[in-house]
């Protein structure tokens, strides 16, 4: 892909297939919440912030770096696409909305396998892993560089998959439902694995695994291999922080949740 002659931090640079699926999107969820009961105020809060962050990672300045120049500013649009907008979106989904796309599905026995298959904690983290780690590898990684449609859909299945990977500690729905306290702590753990595999890879590398950004025009005296390595560290670090925090608040709700628990049992 060709870019700009010359990088700019102020560059308005909108793209009309980003803001084509974020407005249908939108859309969807606004018809959906106006016909459903409103149970979480708050709920449409996140699902828009979690939309707008997905504009700024695939628009504007953060765009150009990553398409044009930096592997490094292209690892920090993808960490915001797998670790920030989609448990974002999904924390804005209420009960009803998710209910109603998995209820046809369950139906039937080939979709209730697919549910099963893609919802639930190892195939869910295992679909992640795989995504995640294959589309790194240099040649999908190259290819996806150079042709544009194989961009867009590099994009959409990581957030699709990390999407299923957050599910089972976000996830509202009644009909496919998140992991009990103490098994979404030990999953949070294993959720950082597949980004640190990836990190490690990047990071000890001896020579450029993408020439791409090898022929890419340098920004800031980044040469091509410190630039690989610093996007690496960007990965390791926000891996682990991450779900550390997500951590930290699940285990704050199930220390709020015991009293009402033992209150049951009474």
């Amino acid at each position: 892909m060709h870019g700009p002659a010359a990088f700019a931090w102020t560059s308005g640079e909108l793209h009309g297939d980003v803001l084509l699926g974020a407005g249908l999107l939108a859309v969807a969820y606004a018809v959906a919440w106006a016909r459903g009961p409103r149970r979480h105020a708050g709920e449409p809060v996140w699902f828009f912030a979690g939309l707008g962050v997905l504009l700024l990672a695939l628009n504007g300045p953060l765009h150009d770096l990553s398409d044009y120049y930096l592997f490094s500013a292209h690892m920090v649009q993808h960490l915001l696409l797998t670790l920030v907008v989609a448990p974002v979106l999904l924390a804005g989904t209420p009960a009803f909305m998710l209910d109603r796309l998995l209820g046809p599905l369950l139906r039937s026995a080939l979709g209730r396998f697919a549910v099963r298959a893609t919802t639930r904690a190892v195939p869910a983290l295992a679909l992640y892993a795989v995504a995640l780690i294959g589309w790194h590898l240099p040649l999908p990684y190259n290819q996806a560089l150079e042709r544009h449609g194989w961009h867009v859909v590099e994009h959409l299945v990581l957030l699709a998959t990390s999407v299923l990977a957050w599910w089972p500690v976000v996830s509202a729905s009644t009909l496919a439902p998140r992991l009990p306290y103490g098994a979404q702590i030990l999953y949070l753990f294993a959720l950082g694995i597949p980004m640190t595999v990836v990190a490690s890879m990047i990071t000890g590398a001896e020579r450029v695994l993408y020439p791409f950004y090898g022929a890419a025009p340098r920004l800031w005296g980044l040469e091509p291999l410190a630039d690989q390595r610093l996007g690496g560290l960007i990965m390791w670090v926000p891996a682990a922080l991450i779900p550390l925090a997500a951590f930290t608040v699940v285990f704050f709700r199930w220390v709020a949740a015991e009293p009402d628990e033992e209150t049951s049992r009474v």
